[in-house]
């Protein structure tokens, strides 16, 4: 069995086992090692072991051990729960067949697996961290393939505070944060994610997808938009809280061209993205997808992107990842929540219209060119004769 089968552990018991252990090595070094391979291993020595912060802002810490090797301390090859080391490969699998598809979070050991994809797994000893931690409450989705986790997605509740220090609100549900693993990608599992995030919000007229967009989200919603054309002029592209301020059509965005495509997102429209953090490598996840929804980022396919919609201490930003952060507005008044869009039809969907009358009345101007000048042969034809 592995970790995330075994019984829950609360998070003062996972900080308590953290620290005593820790403890017990630096006053006790014990000659043990940690076997990575059969060529290489690492010493389980105080030196070699760091603590590790699973929760944003987190009051009280909840911690978690990590081994990495002695030349390269950024980097955790191995991870101490239930009272031994696990890889962290190990960590991210399941001996439980009904684990499969997406599945809300709800236990420790899967906020677990929850960080180590976002802050471990699709890390280089060269990059930074691809997404900021999350709240200890965030409401996110893992994606379990062939009993392993592959990715996952977060998001935030209409009517969910943007912040823990103020009365600000979101306005509607915003996807926020999505992450494939690399060698999962391309696999329309970023499709797979954006479609669950729609139909577990079925009764809400408009959708979020928190700001900015990378190429490679941009790809999966055109994609999915083609195919469920009901969302049309539902899903928008939003900041933080998301009034009408700050929504922008996203179908009307990809018309008129406001949107980038790598050439390889043009190809595999469904390839993943992490939205959230910094790092663009043809993933955006708003990391970004905290976007690879992979970054979820500024999108490179390589690098997820990670974007969180509020962050109080810049007062507009929205740097949950580490790209620019999207602000929050004045606070919502629960009153508001349910508030529609303001008299008369959302400019978006006006502009949708228009746009897409325009385009119908260019593709139409040729044919009428081409019937006046056969027209004017004619009445030339008719003169020479006369």
């Amino acid at each position: 069995m592995y970790p995330v089968d075994l019984p829950a552990v609360s998070d003062t018991d996972l900080t308590s086992a953290s620290e005593q252990y820790l403890s017990l090595l630096e006053s006790s070094p014990h000659n043990e090692w940690f076997q990575l391979s059969q060529t290489s291993k690492v010493a389980i020595i105080a030196n070699n072991v760091r603590r590790l912060q699973l929760f944003e802002d987190d009051q009280p810490d909840c911690l978690l051990l990590g081994l990495h090797p002695p030349d390269d301390p950024t980097q955790v090859v191995a991870v101490y729960l239930h009272e031994k080391w696990w890889c962290v490969d190990d960590v991210l699998r399941t001996s439980s067949k009904s684990r499969s598809g997406l599945i809300s979070v709800q236990t420790n050991l899967e906020r677990v697996i929850v960080f180590l994809l976002s802050q471990v797994v699709e890390r280089s000893s060269q990059e930074k961290v691809l997404f900021s931690l999350h709240p200890r409450t965030e409401s996110c989705k893992l994606l379990w393939t062939d009993r392993q986790a592959v990715g996952f997605y977060t998001f935030k509740h209409k009517g969910s505070l943007c912040d823990p220090w103020s009365s600000r609100c979101y306005l509607l549900p915003a996807l926020d944060t999505v992450l494939v693993r690399r060698s999962w990608r391309r696999r329309g599992f970023g499709f797979q994610m954006l479609k669950d995030f729609c139909s577990s919000f079925s009764t809400e007229k408009f959708l979020g997808i928190s700001s900015p967009l990378s190429p490679s989200m941009v790809a999966v919603c055109r994609s999915f938009l083609q195919q469920h054309k009901e969302h049309l002029e539902h899903l928008y592209e939003v900041e933080a809280p998301g009034d009408w301020t700050q929504r922008r059509n996203i179908w009307l965005g990809i018309q008129l061209g406001r949107y980038s495509l790598g050439m390889n997102e043009e190809r595999s429209p469904t390839s993943e993205l992490i939205k959230r953090n910094e790092g663009d490598d043809s993933t955006q996840k708003t990391y970004n997808c905290r976007p690879d929804l992979t970054s979820l980022s500024t999108c490179n396919v390589s690098n997820p992107l990670v974007v969180k919609l509020c962050d109080p201490s810049q007062g507009e930003g929205s740097p949950s990842s580490k790209i620019a952060g999207t602000g929050c507005s004045c606070a919502a008044q629960a009153n508001n929540l349910e508030s529609g869009p303001p008299t008369g039809p959302p400019q978006s969907s006006r502009d949708t219209k228009q746009a897409l009358k325009s385009k119908r009345s260019l593709s139409a101007e040729p044919h009428i060119e081409v019937q006046e000048t056969e027209e004017t042969q004619r009445c030339a034809k008719q003169i020479r004769r006369t």
